[in-house]
């Protein structure tokens, strides 16, 4: 039936989806008596535990575009990608300390009833639409088409379409008993992922270690990554040369060195686990000390990350390199799926049932957000303002449906060209194009009491002209060399500038437009929220749990620089 799983693979792949299936129907039930309460559909409020939070963080984070796109990254770029991790864990402690207060003191159960509450109807409104096709056309269809061509070349290559409708289909056999059910079965999701992740991180390195004649031994396979890809160990990627070469050139492109630090990593990062209802929404429901162990909890295991899901794409380099991998297609994007047939059989399963793991909490997550948004800020709001809670937990089931069908219509044959990019490259890239523009729009609303909702409208859509602008225009308009920025040569005959440094100029010029419009309005905006210093005080074991997380990242990058 398939030239790389076999019975045991598939039988281990079926206990997997039966156990989550059967566990998520138990929350489900659990929950009937509050079938039809929308805040409970919608946020499971009040009933998540600090390391539900944190695992449904991780599980909905953590997809094809991880173990795809960042292996991809990896047998590319190398260990340089890891950043994304790690700061993600330092971005994750700013959230805690500073963002979630803001939220929860305020009683924000939307990331569009912020914009709302803080600014008018229009601004909240604007963004609605935005994250919902943001949602549905970028993070769901990439999440669908990595997720089936990775488990796709796993089953024969010949499955596609029939693997892409089971996760459509898996995903929304959890997503419709709400965040309650979704939250709780990324517990098991996340278990899944780290220990299937792990074993396929430990076949890579015995695998590299027996190529070069060393036995099954994982350090010695570790230790000759980094004597046969020195390069691939260096977390600051050097600012191309006269005398560099394209491929040189494109590594800077995709992650450029230092700048990446002082421009659009932050923004991705704060943007991402700060201002998105995907992310937030799993702590929206909780008590304050709750979600921030959560989300504490949740940093500390990104830590884990680039261990899972990085160190297999640098291995598939390494053997690719010195004629170990013949089975690689696809370019960097089929890195983790060559590794994974190196597996022997019933190990191979839980791999394949890690990745689906992955991709399944993702799309689950995904859609709960859209339906979240969609049924509480545009259909409550704007089509049907009387809508008992039934009627909201039923719209939403629609929503689901109804997003998740447009993403099975779109990944079908890549109408949007995700293959052709790269996964992570292309999810980075594009949600990078609103990024600058709402992380201004809420960083300022949160702590810049004069800001006012006209600039938060023009901040919006300023950032995201200026990204456009900085992403494909500006080259050809003010030339390859200025005061700003370097483009670069991108081996298609343009010039490009580093995404990463588009996305940290479109945030400084979106910052000074939105500051300068606010000036024109009252010195303290009637909206403005209110801030006390209690809500940031922090009890002494959450800040343990800080110092540790930042003492490993610290101790990381001096080692890997």
């Amino acid at each position: 039936m398939s030239q790389n799983l076999a019975f045991a693979d598939y039988a281990v792949f079926i206990i997997y989806f039966l156990v989550v299936s059967i566990y998520g129907y138990t929350i489900y039930r659990k929950r009937e008596k509050n079938e039809h309460d929308a805040k409970a559909y919608f946020l499971a409020e009040g009933t998540l535990t600090w390391w539900a939070i944190g695992a449904s963080l991780i599980a909905s984070n953590i997809s094809a575009e991880q173990f795809i796109g960042m292996s991809g990254e990896g047998f590319f770029l190398g260990i340089a990608v890891a950043a994304y991790e790690w700061l993600a864990a330092v971005a994750l402690i700013i959230v805690a300390v500073w963002f979630i207060p803001v939220y929860l003191k305020n009683k924000i159960y939307t990331m569009p009833q912020f914009l709302k509450t803080r600014y008018n109807e229009s601004t909240a409104l604007i963004m609605a639409v935005f994250w919902l096709f943001l949602y549905v056309f970028v993070n769901l269809t990439s999440i669908l088409y990595l997720g089936a061509v990775a488990i796709n070349g796993l089953a024969g290559g010949e499955y596609l379409h029939a693997i892409m409708i089971g996760l459509a289909v898996f995903a929304l056999i959890i997503s419709l008993g709400g965040m309650k059910v979704v939250a709780y079965t990324d517990v098991i999701q996340v278990a899944v992922l780290i220990i299937g992740g792990l074993v396929t991180t430990y076949i890579a390195l015995t695998v590299v270690a027996e190529h070069f004649g060393f036995g099954k031994d994982a350090l010695a396979g570790f230790s000759l990554l980094m004597e046969k890809a020195p390069e691939h160990f260096k977390m600051i990627i050097d600012r191309p040369t006269a005398s560099s070469s394209q491929l040189e050139i494109d590594k800077y492109l995709t992650f450029p060195g230092l700048m990446s630090y002082l421009a659009g990593i932050w923004i991705i990062n704060l943007n991402y686990w700060g201002c998105n209802q995907y992310i937030t929404q799993r702590a929206l429901g909780a008590d304050l000390q709750t979600a921030r162990n959560g989300i504490l909890f949740a940093g500390f295991l990104k830590l884990l990350m680039p261990l899972i899901v990085m160190l297999p794409g640098i291995a598939a380099y390494v053997l690719y390199q010195n004629g170990g991998l013949p089975q690689l297609i696809g370019g960097k994007d089929g890195a983790y799926s060559a590794m994974l047939t190196f597996l022997p059989t019933g190990l191979k399963g839980l791999s394949v049932a890690a990745l689906t793991a992955a991709i399944v909490a993702s799309l689950a997550g995904k859609v709960n957000s859209i339906s979240t948004i969609y049924t509480l800020d545009v259909h409550k709001k704007y089509i049907q303002k009387s809508a008992s809670d039934r009627h909201q937990v039923n719209i939403g089931r629609y929503a689901v449906f109804a997003a998740m069908l447009l993403a099975v219509l779109f990944t079908w044959n890549d109408v949007l060209g995700i293959g052709g990019v790269g996964g992570f490259t292309y999810i980075q890239k594009y949600t990078g194009f609103i990024s600058p523009g709402v992380f201004a729009m809420f960083f300022l609303g949160m702590f810049w009491k004069r800001t006012t909702g006209t600039a938060a409208i023009v901040g919006v859509i300023a950032g995201f002209l200026l990204s456009v602008l900085f992403n494909e225009f500006a080259p050809a308009l003010f030339g390859n060399e200025t005061l700003l920025y370097t483009a670069w040569p991108n081996g298609k005959g343009g010039f490009e500038i580093p995404f990463h440094i588009c996305m940290g100029l479109s945030f400084v010029f979106t910052m000074l437009l939105m500051i300068a419009i606010s000036f024109a309005g009252p010195k303290v905006n009637p909206k403005a929220f209110e801030l006390d210093k209690t809500m940031f005080r922090l009890k002494p074991q959450t800040t343990v749990l800080i110092v540790i997380t930042l003492l490993i990242i610290a101790a990381l990058y001096a080692k890997f620089w």
